[in-house]
């Protein structure tokens, strides 16, 4: 079961390259980190597709379903001590060929297939309500439906004790096993929850809070039929892959989502015919651009400013002008509360524009 980008949602400009294939393994993932200083998994050029692997950390909630040999064996020879300072297994990094400082990455994802059928949800320590919960942790565990595209909780249990170590395994044969949702259906929506390029930083840099770089955006919106433009920090992008989910709502409120393995097919090409500061979004409808902040306040103020900037500098709004547009037609939500760095997302229709503008 495929979720793929639709005939005629890619534009004709890029000639795809080479088809490339990256597996998820010990040698080819990085575990809770990015770091300029990572050897490349994978070199590729400019309009190169990729077929790679994004491998979940939270296989672990329940192995006997969601593991099989390729992430058993992330799982067994990954020391926990290597798995730092975030929680994320990445696969990459790749490195693109040309690819300077100032320059965009942009990448179509074109298709994101589940590994498997189940997936995970913690109501984690880190939760936006975990103290309304008593400090309590729970694991609800989700069947998806291949034929439909709906998942339904499977059953749920009490995690025990508290979840602090990335990659732990539960053993929920032996654990107390509850009913969860029971007759409520939620609607798939495959996609990456971090991805992005390497920051121009010495040494590792956490997986968990969003940035100019991308990473743990959780954004739903970023899966097939999606296209991501990222700011090249450092030569060759060092792009990666990984957090992939089969559904998400948005603020993440829990702490995560449907965490789950997922194949992801995209095409990376290096764009210098325009420029931006932050990841940015383009879907078959709309634009959205993104602001992270500790404060959300200060998020929805970088999301605010960055959106005038896209209308001014790339729709040729006047200032005013954009300004009236984002009061009157651009939607402002929350995207995750729970990733220390907090996002706000904003969207702008693409069908308002003229359609004889490119």
């Amino acid at each position: 079961m495929a979720f793929i980008c639709e005939p005629g949602r890619t534009r004709p400009d890029v000639v795809p390259g080479a088809l490339h294939q990256l597996r998820a393994t010990p040698k080819s993932i990085h575990w809770g980190y990015f770091d300029a200083a990572i050897a490349p998994a994978l070199r590729v050029k400019s309009g190169d597709l990729i077929q790679a692997e994004a491998v979940t950390h939270h296989a672990g909630d329940a192995p006997e379903l969601m593991f099989d040999e390729g992430v058993e064996t992330i799982f067994r020879e990954v020391p926990e001590a290597d798995r730092n300072p975030g929680v994320h297994i990445m696969t990459g990094p790749i490195y693109v060929e040309d690819a300077k400082p100032g320059d965009v990455l942009e990448v179509r994802y074109l298709a994101m297939t589940p590994r498997c059928a189940y997936g995970s949800n913690l109501a984690a320590n880190w939760g936006y309500l975990y103290k309304e919960f008593g400090e309590t942790e729970r694991v609800t565990i989700y069947q998806l439906d291949a034929n439909t595209h709906y998942a339904q909780a499977l059953y749920a249990y009490d995690f025990p004790g508290k979840y602090l170590t990335p990659g732990t395994i539960t053993h929920c044969p032996a654990c107390d096993r509850q009913p969860a949702l029971v007759g409520v259906r939620v609607p798939a929506r495959p996609h990456l929850g971090t991805a992005g390029v390497a920051p121009d930083v010495a040494g590792r840099v956490s997986t968990i809070p969003p940035g100019a770089h991308g990473g743990n955006i959780d954004n739903w919106r970023i899966g097939a039929g999606a296209t991501m433009y990222y700011p090249v920090q450092v030569d060759g992008a060092l792009f990666s892959v990984g957090d992939p989910h089969i559904s998400q709502g948005d603020g993440e409120v829990a702490g995560t989502a449907i965490e789950s393995s997922l194949d992801v097919l995209f095409q990376i090409s290096v764009r210098r015919d325009f420029s931006f500061p932050s990841p940015l979004l383009e879907t078959v409808d709309s634009w959205i651009v993104h602001g992270f902040n500790e404060d959300l306040n200060v998020a929805m103020r970088e999301a605010a400013l960055d959106m005038l900037r896209l209308l001014t500098e790339q729709r040729r709004l006047s200032k005013d002008d954009a300004y009236s547009l984002m009061s009157v037609a651009a939607d402002f939500a929350v995207t995750q509360v729970v990733d220390q760095r907090q996002g706000v997302h904003v969207r702008i229709p693409r069908a308002i524009f003229p359609a004889d503008e490119p």
